[in-house]
């Protein structure tokens, strides 16, 4: 592939080997098995894809059952890397810690949550954070297109969002319902985000929401809107905005979490090692905003301590992100 040309050098890098081995549970046949949050998929997938033609005797599987979903199979030890567009939270760890499994995790990108419509949608550019939460919270009395603004169609709005183990679910409602307010119900969700955006390109009165790079993938499907945090100034997600965080309060961080026992095996750590530097360019090529220079060093500086066998486990039960609504 195209993107292998710019990586020439990283063979005699990582063919020198990495120090630690160890124990790991059973493979399945792959050498490094990835799952989690579908928004974080596309980056860990053009790792992937760069990896094999690299090191094909490197075997990546790459899974996306949503963050919750990957966080479940994580916590038993069943896969070796939980790709995550939130932190971890609280009872996950707990179930980690439970099974005596050890993890850190790395800052891979930036990422904003895109609000589309259909692009026959002539009515509506921009919405600010309370209309979104007054669409979105149960018992919404917001039916139809008119419930929002007079002047707009008398048409229900088919709604379409990530489901519960979305860890884009869990972002957009602490961001936009708050804690104590719970979703509605009865709208189309799915952890399969391509099902999000094929919903909405076929329904004019759609309205949905889903990761920035599946909006830049299908931009030609979709309208994205411009959101108001309630200052008057509605900001539209692009590369800049999300940098920039003035894409608020629906820019977040990605992360992938490393289960460190599975991380004592070299080629987990050639894979890992590949990610932390690939990732800047990969993020940008599908979508995404490269994470800042000094979080970059941060990894780089992360990972080394973890080949030369300090552990740095990041969060414990008691310190990991409560459940959000």
């Amino acid at each position: 592939m195209e993107r292998l040309q710019r990586f020439g050098s990283l063979a005699l890098v990582l063919s020198m080997g990495l120090a630690i081995t160890g124990c790991r549970r059973p493979s399945s046949g792959a050498d490094v098995q990835v799952d989690g949050s579908s928004t974080v998929y596309p980056i860990t997938e053009a790792v992937a894809e760069e990896i094999r033609d690299a090191f094909p005797d490197i075997r990546v599987t790459v899974a996306k059952s949503g963050t919750g979903g990957g966080m479940k199979k994580f916590g038993k030890g069943e896969i070796d890397i939980c790709d995550a567009s939130r932190e971890i939270k609280s009872g996950e760890a707990e179930v980690c810690k439970e099974n005596g499994i050890t993890y850190d995790h790395f800052m891979v990108a930036y990422d904003g949550i895109a609000v589309c419509v259909n692009p026959q949608n002539d009515w509506c550019d921009t919405l600010t954070v309370e209309q979104l939460k007054d669409i979105f919270k149960l018992d919404s009395p917001i039916k139809t297109w008119k419930d929002l603004n007079e002047a707009w169609p008398d048409e229900e709005i088919k709604l379409y969002g990530p489901g519960a183990d979305s860890g884009t679910y869990d972002s957009f409602n602490e961001q936009v319902l708050g804690k104590g307010t719970k979703i509605r119900t009865g709208y189309t969700q799915s952890e399969e985000d391509n099902v999000l955006v094929n919903g909405i390109a076929q329904e004019k009165y759609a309205l949905g929401y889903f990761g920035f790079a599946y909006y830049v993938e299908n931009e030609s499907d979709l309208k994205v809107l411009a959101v108001d945090p309630g200052d008057g100034n509605p900001i539209k997600p692009t590369m800049e905005t999300i940098r920039e965080k003035t894409y608020a309060p629906l820019s977040r961080p990605l992360f992938i979490y490393v289960n460190l026992d599975s991380f004592k095996e070299p080629k987990v750590q050639q894979f890992v090692k590949f990610y932390l530097d690939h990732t800047a360019a990969l993020s940008k090529e599908v979508g995404y905003v490269p994470v800042a220079e000094e979080i970059a060093i941060e990894n780089q500086d992360k990972f080394s301590k973890l080949t030369s066998g300090g552990s740095e486990e990041t969060e414990s039960s008691e310190e990991a992100s409560e459940p959000n609504a």
